[in-house]
């Protein structure tokens, strides 16, 4: 019988610079053995490091369409392309690779639906294996780095089954409690090999529940932002939150952060700086690439910084679209970060054979002029703890409080904004849209739409009209459509008995 799927191979190639092999396989016949791994937490920390750099690191396999997924990052880019917010003129990458046009979530065999699914379950199965090893007697080293590496991987594990649940399960509905529609496989230990689908009440629950026991570590040190620490379990606790539409508990973690005062809001001049580094205030959580693991053309910045010089960029610069950003006021430093008539003067370009586009996007520019790849890619940043504190509180009722807490971040971007005196509804879509010109490319917009229940409509923007080719000329998709539920991989159908054909998604 086939291994499963998700058990077959692991990240920590990826662990110590200049092994060649990986060692921790599910058999490490003639690689490293785990009792060797799991020996100090020097060793066990490099196990969660080597994850992290998984990450954002692009695969080199020809099954898994990897030119255009540079890890967690290119997954991110993916299913913004899902949205109708960010968008290019042509026919080209995220149409080829099946998200913008909605053709890889619905095709079992498609490259980028297996790369998905086993990125996430590849971070989860090298979490497992700290969880299972770290607290045995073996492992020599401090109390307290022991309880750091265990409060990563909980996090790790927990932020992988977030979108696994999101992509393959139908929506949480709190209304319907327990969701006992199909989710995924709880993988919780190393010797898990073969399991069913467990139901989207069952993840969440598993997820909460890592989350809470991360929190409760407290573990407060870590090496540099690459690393998640106790601020990032509770901005991630915050976010499953409000997915579940749990908003109590939106609102406690979301203050927890903002309140905690570690990550504030950027200035207005480090905002409109690239989005690309680490020291920026309000960056959480981030992948950290090294010139060494630099990936040029197969990059996140080389995807979507408006200055790296790749073919693509070159060719296909990105956009917003038009209808949103018109919605921008006129002094929000947001605004500056696309431009709706770009020319020579207000928008130069490296060279002159980069291509300018109405409403084109300068957000993302690469880290050092001239290398077309490096950047620290965002995973977290406060601002989306003050967007998630608002909708809370919003959608729980409580407008003064929602109001005060979507002006906290206003007045940031907009030092002439008033606070919105908005209530009902009216309120919540100032919310959605602030939260929509925020988190533009960081990969939100398709989470938003599925998780609110909401259509999908390229048709609203105003001129340059969405290039309906570019996505295949799929504009419109209704509230609830199978389309937002991503099919089960075909690989992991054919390796895992216990998910038959009758346990596919529809």
């Amino acid at each position: 019988m086939k291994k499963l799927l998700i058990l077959t191979s692991l990240v920590v190639a990826l662990i110590a610079p200049g092994c060649k092999k990986e060692y921790l396989e599910t058999k490490p016949t003639d690689q490293i053995a785990l009792e060797e791994v799991f020996t100090s937490t020097t060793n066990a920390n490099a196990v969660v490091s080597g994850i992290y750099a998984y990450m954002n690191t692009r695969t080199t396999t020809t099954t898994s369409n990897a030119q255009g997924k540079p890890g967690v990052g290119g997954i991110l880019l993916g299913i913004d392309f899902m949205g109708e917010d960010l968008h290019q003129a042509a026919a080209t990458w995220f149409t080829s690779t099946g998200e913008g046009n909605y053709v890889s979530p619905r095709t079992d065999t498609h490259p980028s639906n297996l790369y998905y699914y086993r990125t996430f379950y590849r971070m989860i199965n090298n979490a497992n294996y700290v969880l299972d090893n770290i607290d045995l007697p073996s492992v020599t080293g401090l109390e307290s780095e022991k309880i750091r590496l265990k409060a990563e991987a909980l996090t790790i594990r927990a932020y992988a089954y977030s979108y696994l649940v999101q992509f393959y399960g139908t929506r949480y509905n709190a209304a319907a409690k327990p969701n006992v529609q199909l989710g995924v496989p709880l993988v919780l230990t190393t010797a898990d090999i073969i399991k069913p689908r467990a139901t989207v009440e069952d993840v969440y629950t598993q997820i909460v529940a890592d989350l809470d026991k991360a929190i409760a570590l407290n573990s407060t040190t870590k090496t540099n932002k690459t690393h998640a620490d106790v601020w990032v379990a509770r901005g991630l606790r915050a976010r499953v939150a409000l997915t579940m539409q749990d908003y109590p508990n939106a609102i406690k973690f979301a203050k927890d952060v903002i309140d905690g005062g570690k990550y504030p809001l950027m200035s207005q001049s480090d905002y409109v700086s690239g989005f690309n580094n680490n020291a920026l205030s309000e960056f959480m959580w981030c992948a950290m690439p090294t010139t060494e693991q630099g990936d040029t053309f197969g990059s996140f910045y080389g995807q979507i910084a408006y200055n790296a010089n790749t073919t693509y960029m070159r060719g296909t610069p990105k956009m917003i679209n038009s209808n949103l950003y018109n919605q921008i006021p006129v002094n929000d430093v947001r605004r500056k970060l696309w431009e709706p008539a770009p020319t020579a003067a207000n928008f130069p370009l490296p060279t002159a054979a980069f291509t300018r586009r109405a409403y084109m996007s300068r957000k993302f520019s690469v880290k050092t002029v001239g290398d077309p790849s490096l950047g620290d890619t965002p995973w977290m940043r406060s601002a989306e703890m003050h967007l998630i504190l608002a909708e809370a509180y919003a959608r729980s009722g409580q407008d003064l409080l929602a109001q005060t807490a979507l002006f906290d971040l206003v007045k940031v971007r907009d030092l002439t904004a008033v606070k919105t005196v908005k209530i009902g509804t009216a309120l919540i879509d100032e919310i959605m849209i602030n939260r929509r010109v925020e988190l533009w490319g960081e990969g939100f917009r398709y989470l938003d739409l599925k998780r609110l229940n909401l259509p999908l409509d390229r048709t609203a923007a105003n001129v340059p009209n969405y290039v309906g080719t570019s996505v295949a000329n799929l504009l419109t998709i209704p509230a609830g459509d199978v389309k937002f539920l991503f099919l089960i991989p075909r690989d992991e159908l054919n390796a895992n008995p216990l998910i038959p054909q009758s346990a596919q998604n529809p």
